[in-house]
């Protein structure tokens, strides 16, 4: 009998003894990204937790603790969110030169630089970095087309246009996220 006792309560003692990270994960894949975001000790996951529950200013204060081009890509796709787009710009060239070549990053350096560059006006990025997603969305089932973007240097890009190439590029990563928060104030912009 004692064995038994023994036997049913190893599932209940196991969660004890997990390490932060594997709590983290286990509240990370229930989608409860902020309890994951305070149980990770990884910087990486700790900054895509807090990512997912749309603390934009967190995530980047996560990635930026580690000096690698995957954080730095990270963090800069959390600065576009918060509208710091010349914090963002620094943090893509970061990731580039640790990381020369990598498409995603100068696409979106390239899209971050542009939408700096179509917003310059007084107030800079509209949202005086203040303006939060109204709604965060993630589908997880979509997968990308694979379809290549190819962005010209020299000529600034349209709102449209920026905004078409965010939405050829869907994927289930940051990216995604700055996808829609552009559609979002594309769509704002016109219904005024």
């Amino acid at each position: 009998m004692k064995l038994v006792l023994a036997l049913l309560s190893i599932p209940l003692a196991a969660g004890l003894w997990w390490t932060p990270d594997q709590e983290g994960r286990r509240a990370f894949e229930r989608g409860e990204f902020a309890r994951a975001a305070e149980a990770f000790e990884d910087p990486l996951w700790e900054g895509a937790a807090w990512y997912r529950a749309g603390e934009f200013e967190r995530a980047a204060a996560a990635f930026a603790r580690r000096d690698v081009p995957e954080a730095h890509y990270d963090r800069a796709n959390a600065l576009v969110f918060l509208g710091r787009y010349d914090d963002a710009i620094e943090s893509y060239d970061r990731a580039l030169a640790r990381r020369p070549g990598w498409k995603e990053a100068e696409e979106n350096r390239a899209l971050a630089a542009a939408r700096r560059d179509a917003l310059d006006f007084e107030g800079g990025d509209m949202t005086g970095g203040e303006l939060g997603a109204d709604e965060i969305v993630f589908d997880d089932g979509k997968k990308g087309t694979g379809e290549s973007v190819e962005v010209a240097g020299g000529d600034a890009l349209s709102d449209d246009e920026i905004q078409a190439l965010w939405l050829r590029r869907v994927r289930s990563s940051p990216a995604d996220f700055l996808q829609r928060k552009f559609a979002l104030q594309a769509s704002r912009e016109e219904d005024r």
